[in-house]
């Protein structure tokens, strides 16, 4: 396995340190790599997210694109999102 020296806070160390005291972790490494198995598992998952945004955000434009909206002045607009509130809340149900 590689050997790669970090350098952590004052504050991280202390946390590595607690965890390992606590036994969820064997030793420091350990810890060091469930971290990162963490961030590369959020990373993922952001770039799933980021993908269906864009997947979305390409149907609205196409939507428009194809003249499938309605227009409104600020007044009904307020109307309109009340509108999609209560029909959620009836949905729930």
């Amino acid at each position: 396995m590689p050997t790669r020296n970090i350098n952590l806070t004052t504050e991280q160390d202390a946390f590595v340190e607690k965890v390992v005291r606590s036994g969820e972790y064997q030793n420091a490494s350990e810890a060091v790599r469930d971290a990162l198995r963490a961030l590369q598992q959020r990373r993922s998952e952001d770039a799933l997210k980021l993908k269906a945004l864009r997947t979305q955000l390409k149907a609205g434009v196409d939507a428009l694109e194809r003249g499938e909206f309605v227009e409104m002045d600020d007044a009904g607009l307020g109307d309109y999102l009340e509108g999609l509130t209560s029909n959620r809340t009836k949905a729930a149900r």
